[in-house]
């Protein structure tokens, strides 16, 4: 049993699912044990499964039942049912089946990619959980592998043990998937995706609704094509989009010579760039690309800024909080009048408000001035429950950018012939 103190008491009773270690005020259990909650008064406050990271316990359910497999499967089964809804199920579909704490799974993340699933876990402690999420997710699904791993949050200090990995079927190797699903006036794409990877399978159908709405408007006014530069690329689902919806130019910037090798892949696989369209790829760090293309005098109509929220690489460090402003800042001066800036954060502990005066900090350096014409967030099968405010993580801005008039300078006034009366 673990006792919480008031202040978690309030919040597992609105539904927030975690209590942290310093909210308990009594008790003790280990890690992955099941455990009962209760109030400083003795009063229940549901099932919980404890930790001994930076959160202390993760509950499931506001009763004493039990953590089961009929509970891990009546919960994938009703988040399925979501994304039926949604028609994202299908033949070669990519889509999350489970967002943890938001499908009242906490720590837990369910992605199928075509005939397999992954599932992740953000604790050692959940690892219980496993054979109940296996079976659940094989029954409802029809999926003939899935593999486990994890998820650390970058608060979490511990030194984890290797993920299981391929714990269900055989691991077929990299596999093709559709998204988005078919739409009217967006096109449906191939990407390659390596769901045995150790981190990300090489897309993020989070970011699917907010490359929909961009699709009608790579081709400018002139329906003639803007010109694209995608920066932090990953393996180029911006720029796959891009292309396949008209733009004239495309370039893909990132660090990852392995990314963009992946890019090329995905480009092939929708038969990409077509007659009339070309694409670069650049392998190097963002900010150096973006100064140098400043002295060059070159432009772009859409500039696509999708930064991982922490990296080191190449022996660049990059904070998605402390950094964004200057990115900001040095994308504007390659924007063209009347051009846009793309900017998407998935940080949750930033916030929007931070986020935009991110914004609004990076066009100030740079001397412009811009206008919000869109915002989204993440695509449905990414639900953010009211209870739980980091499962808002997703934000995603459209910028109009105007480059300021030059600032007025004083102009001498010739002096007169002083009247009378006047002091000169």
């Amino acid at each position: 049993m673990l006792v919480v103190n008031g202040y978690s008491e309030r919040w597992l009773r609105q539904g927030f699912p975690w209590v942290y270690p310093n909210e308990v005020a009594g008790g003790s259990a280990p890690l992955g044990a099941v455990v009962q909650l209760r109030s400083v008064a003795g009063e229940p406050l549901g099932t919980a499964i404890a930790d001994d990271g930076w959160i202390r316990a993760r509950r499931f359910r506001a009763d004493a039942g039990p953590i089961d497999g009929a509970l891990i499967h009546a919960r994938l089964a009703s988040a399925l049912t979501l994304r039926r809804a949604l028609g994202l199920v299908g033949p070669d579909a990519c889509y999350r089946l489970a967002n943890g704490e938001n499908d009242d799974l906490p720590g837990v993340r369910v992605d199928v990619w075509g005939a397999s699933a992954v599932v992740s876990l953000d604790s050692p402690s959940l690892l219980a959980l496993v054979p109940a999420l296996v079976a659940a997710t094989v029954a409802l699904t029809g999926v003939g592998a899935v593999h486990v791993g994890w998820r650390p949050d970058s608060r979490d200090a511990r030194v984890w043990p290797p993920p299981p990995g391929l714990v269900h079927g055989e691991d077929a190797g990299p596999a093709v998937v559709v998204d988005p699903p078919p739409g009217p006036g967006v096109r449906s794409l191939r990407y390659r995706v390596d769901v045995g990877a150790k981190k990300d399978v090489g897309l993020f159908p989070d970011q699917r609704d907010n490359r929909s709405w961009l699709a009608s408007h790579y081709r400018g006014a002139a329906d003639s094509g803007v010109r694209v530069l995608n920066l932090f690329c990953y393996t180029g689902a911006f720029s796959v989009h891009a292309l396949a919806h008209g733009a004239r130019e495309v370039v893909s910037v990132d660090l990852s010579r392995p990314y963009l090798d992946r890019l090329d892949e995905n480009l092939a696989l929708n038969a990409l760039p077509a007659p009339g369209q070309t694409h670069e790829r650049i392998e190097d760090d963002a900010i150096k690309v973006l100064d140098r293309f400043r002295r060059q005098g070159r432009v772009f109509d859409r500039i696509i800024l999708d930064p991982p929220g922490h990296s080191h690489s190449g022996g660049t460090d990059w904070s998605g909080e402390q950094d964004y402003a200057r990115l900001v800042a040095a994308a504007a001066r390659v924007c063209a009048p009347g051009g846009w800036i793309i900017a998407s954060s998935n940080l949750g502990s930033v916030s929007p408000r931070q986020f935009h005066g991110a914004l609004i900090d990076g066009l100030r350096k740079a001397e412009c001035q811009g206008r919000v014409i869109h915002t989204g967030g993440q695509a449905p099968d990414f639900p953010a429950a009211l209870h739980f405010p980091e499962g808002s993580f997703l934000k995603f801005v459209v910028l109009e950018v105007a480059h300021a008039p030059p600032r007025a300078t004083a102009t001498p006034v010739p002096a007169g012939p002083v009247k009378p009366g006047r002091k000169p």
